[in-house]
């Protein structure tokens, strides 16, 4: 019998083998641990799709299998940061950052407790599981919950690095997440700054403000407009909360637009967080907000679902080129 396995098959016992993206979460812990941090790691009958099984394999003791207990989870995890323990959870984002609401927000954030809550498969990209499984409300649920941090990074590296980071970190914080296989974006040792924008580079034209999944998507994208000539920047907005107020603000004195692009509904998410800062500023400059319109995705293959949304490079190519095609038009109109 040949034990051979095929690249195209899903077989979860091997997905770190298929889905290397999937071992940065793991390595990340472990290197914690050997540090002599008092971290401990738990799943709900997930650690395949998240890749906790090699955290787990490497230190069973820390490790807890917490079944389809989604909410217990969550609260067994503030309970092990009153006792002096590191607890980090993961679960798709969908049943995290929507059912497990109630307990993030009084167990874990009301009490003050740094929880690190891990939300994989976020947006759109668990394909075919469909409505109950897509993730495109979890940031403006997350975002609202006082005292509760809540990043998104755009690949592995960027991931571990941000888990480095959250050592001292005094917040509870979510981790937004995708499923393993997004392109490398940064280098294995990139240093991460919560609360701090990554950018990448500037423009005069337009400025793509991108967090999680997009981000690889909006550097290609932004090439592909710079050899017509157009001068775009992209800048990373990993942290959601809290916002780098000063860098959207510098984007806006700088460029003519600005466009969010997020895996997330419209309302509540990237675009929402940036709208506020430059209607609070009181900056003219205009915002185009992309991502998933005010309505419950489809269910497809995520590669097909991102070009469907537009999420894709060639789709923010489309949308850039569209926003600064009106743009010109309503100036020359005015």
């Amino acid at each position: 019998m040949d034990k051979t396995i095929s690249s195209d098959s899903w077989q979860y016992r091997a997905l770190n083998a298929i889905t290397p993206g999937l071992n940065y979460l793991s390595d990340a812990l472990i290197d914690l641990v050997e540090q002599g941090h008092p971290v401990m790691a738990g799943s709900a009958d997930l650690q395949y799709s998240n890749g906790l099984n090699k955290f787990a394999a490497c230190y069973p003791e820390r490790y807890i299998q917490f079944g389809i207990s989604e909410q217990n989870m969550v609260s067994a995890a503030a309970g092990l940061a009153t006792v002096g323990h590191m607890p980090f959870v993961a679960t798709f984002a969908s049943f995290l950052g929507l059912l497990c609401c109630e307990q993030i927000r009084m167990d874990v954030a009301y009490c003050k407790q740094p929880v690190r809550l891990i939300g994989h498969h976020t947006g759109i990209s668990l394909g075919f599981y469909g409505t109950s499984h897509h993730a495109t409300e979890d940031i403006s649920t997350m975002r609202a919950i006082s005292g509760l941090t809540v990043i998104s990074p755009a690949d592995g590296p960027s991931l571990a690095a941000a888990i480095r980071a959250s050592v001292d970190w005094p917040e509870p914080i979510y981790f937004r997440i995708g499923r393993g296989r997004e392109p490398d974006v940064y280098a294995q040792d990139m240093t991460f700054q919560i609360g701090t924008a990554i950018e990448h580079s500037q423009g005069d034209d337009l400025t793509i403000i991108a967090c999680g999944m997009p981000v690889k998507e909006a550097l290609d994208a932004a090439n592909v407009l710079r050899s017509d000539g157009i001068s775009v920047g992209v800048m990373d907005m990993a942290t959601l909360k809290p916002l780098d107020r000063e860098a959207v603000l510098r984007a806006a004195q700088r460029s003519g637009l600005l466009m969010t692009v997020e895996e997330h509904n419209i309302i509540g998410g990237l675009g929402a967080a940036v709208a506020e800062v430059l209607a609070e500023e009181g900056c003219g400059t205009r915002l185009l907000r992309h991502g998933i319109r005010d309505e419950y995705s489809l269910i497809a293959p995520p590669n097909h679902l991102y070009a469907h949304y537009k999420l894709d490079a060639a789709g923010i190519e489309a949308m850039a080129r569209d926003v600064l095609k009106n743009s010109r038009v309503g100036s020359q109109q005015s």
